[in-house]
């Protein structure tokens, strides 16, 4: 870094001088290093040396040269605030290498009008990857006091829910664009794309009953109730669904009304996926997407799919697949496979059979401990002819642990059903996947299912780190907006991940060391970024991320 002079020769022949302060940054485009201006001082002529002298000096006297001290007396340092910087200084580079802001000025009508919008919905995303809030809270809180972020600092809390409407109202574009972006940044395999759903509860007393709309799109009503998979099935829910790649990347995320079905939102998701240039794009889901009407449609025009199956009595997969005379074949430590066919020809249906000895010691364990209370609760009943229909029996009875291993006797009493604790046993440690791809080996379709846990990885850090829910929103079209901005929170905390090999909230603490500090000094009032720590450079070069500017600003002492 250093103070640089440049001039320019006015129309009569004058000629202007001005004092900048800039540094030589490396440019890969031109392939040399060019000048990056940190702070201009103004003209020349009208610059009071004597500023100049003491920032000179109070540099001097902080790379410790003695003679800062005789070209000027000490005077006192100042130090008036911090803020937490290294966080968010990593996020806001992932975001410009994924072009979101671009992406966003382009779709914009007014540019210049929207920039506040596009940075609000940035600080919302940080706010998501780094301390979750309200919309509220962030804007007048978060934003001003707990971070460093000052192109938000005069942003209005008007920008933020602008801004979540211009986000939703070109998702359909920035998804597209940013998927992209984040296939060629990372090399990401896009061949398996996993498809799943969860359920997002608000804590309201009634459901939405009409259809609202806005700038010709309408929305129907969101928050219905539905058969929550978190057992809120108290208050009204909102179904969201998210494909991610194997390696735990989103592709997209949907937002479907309360009461929708699981089955039903393939249809949706296949045909937004449509033209996304995925490859040979196998689409994974869990059992709660099989059925034979979803099978044809992710079947139409060669779609591939692997599918769960779900293990029932006296259905196909209990008496043909499970039941199939066969070797197992070792695939890892823990996983062994046997494909079964069932059917001839066009109706010729292929199954995996998926064997886990680890789980299957571990459920059998699990039952064992279920079957001793079971055992210890009936006894304690000490039932009688006119006892049968205790409180206590009735609750076991309906107990989702206990009732499955219950029967009842002839003469009301209940019991350990032995014979269900053994049929519980075939199913141990197994589960069984279809597909329609034969050039997949059975090896492939039982590992590829088993990543379909990055999904559910997804959903916790959505739900725990990234705060999902509470939503404080009740219009459709921000309801959408809080989940999209939820997940581009998550997909920078995934880039950060793979590329540090660590988790997001270790990344996050580390990153917490890099501050900004604001102090006087020598007549000058400097923002300044603290010293990085060895360890601190090493992880911003794993992040490929570039070391945040030493200098903010440099102004007159008086002036903030």
């Amino acid at each position: 870094m250093y103070l640089r002079t440049t001039q320019r020769r006015n129309a009569d022949g004058s000629v202007v001088r001005y004092h900048q302060l800039a540094e030589n940054v490396w440019d890969p485009e031109r392939g040399c290093a060019v000048a990056r201006v940190v702070y201009n001082f103004g003209r020349a002529e009208q610059l009071d040396g004597q500023v100049l002298r003491r920032l000179a000096a109070s540099i001097l006297r902080v790379a410790g040269d003695g003679t800062a001290q005789a070209a000027e007396p000490a005077s006192e340092v100042k130090l008036h605030r911090s803020w937490p910087y290294g966080g968010v200084w990593v996020l806001s580079q992932l975001w410009s290498e994924l072009g979101v802001q671009q992406l966003l000025l382009k779709q914009a009508p007014r540019r210049r009008k929207a920039t506040k919008l596009v940075q609000g919905i940035f600080a919302m995303v940080a706010n998501r990857a780094l301390d979750p809030y309200s919309k509220l809270h962030c804007w007048e809180q978060w934003l001003t006091e707990e971070v460093f972020l000052p192109e938000a600092w005069e942003l209005e809390l008007h920008h933020l829910y602008l801004g979540m409407d211009l986000l939703e109202r070109h998702k359909v574009e920035l998804e597209k664009g940013v998927y992209f972006a984040m296939a060629d940044l990372m090399n990401a395999d896009v061949d398996l794309v996993f498809y799943d759903t969860t359920s997002l509860h608000f804590e309201i007393d009634g459901e939405d009953e009409s259809t609202l709309q806005r700038r010709g799109r309408q929305y129907p009503a969101q928050r219905k109730w539905g058969k929550a998979k978190n057992r809120r099935d108290d208050v009204p829910q909102v179904i969201v669904g998210l494909a991610v790649t194997r390696e735990g990347l989103p592709v997209r995320s949907w937002v479907f009304p309360g009461n929708t079905a699981d089955v039903t939102t393939v249809e949706r998701v296949k045909q937004d996926l449509r033209g996304w240039r995925l490859g040979r794009c196998v689409f994974v889901g869990d059992a709660g997407m099989n059925s034979e009407q979803n099978r044809q449609r992710l079947a139409l025009g060669g779609g591939k799919y692997i599918l769960a199956t779900k293990i029932r009595g006296g259905d196909e997969v209990t008496k043909q697949v499970l039941t199939r005379a066969g070797r197992y074949q070792e695939v890892a430590d823990n996983l062994r496979v046997k494909e079964v066919i069932v059917g001839d020809g066009e109706r010729r249906r292929r199954y995996v059979l998926c064997h886990n000895p680890r789980e299957e010691q571990r459920q059998r364990e699990h039952r064992a401990r279920i079957v001793h209370t079971l055992e210890a609760e009936l006894a304690s009943l000490r039932q009688t002819e006119g006892e049968c229909h205790s409180k206590r029996a009735c609750e076991l009875r309906t107990s989702e642990r206990f009732g499955r291993y219950l029967r009842t006797t002839a003469g009301g009493r209940l019991e350990l059903d032995r014979s269900a604790v053994k049929a519980a046993e075939r199913y141990d440690g197994k589960w069984v996947v279809t597909s329609n791809d034969d050039t997949l080996t059975a090896e492939d379709l039982a590992l590829g299912y088993k990543q379909l846990m990055r999904v559910e990885q997804c959903w916790r850090q959505l739900k725990g780190g990234l705060r999902l829910r509470p939503v404080f929103h009740y219009r459709p079209w921000r309801i959408h907006a809080h989940v999209t901005l939820t997940v581009f929170a998550l997909l920078l905390e995934r880039i950060a991940e793979l590329r540090a090999g660590d988790t997001w909230r270790n990344l996050r603490d580390q990153l917490a060391a890099i501050k900004v500090i604001e102090y006087e000094h020598a007549g000058a009032r400097i923002r300044q970024t603290t010293e990085l720590e060895p360890h601190t450079k090493a992880l911003l070069k794993r992040l490929k991320v570039a070391p945040p500017p030493t200098i903010h600003t440099v102004q007159p002492a008086g002036q903030s």
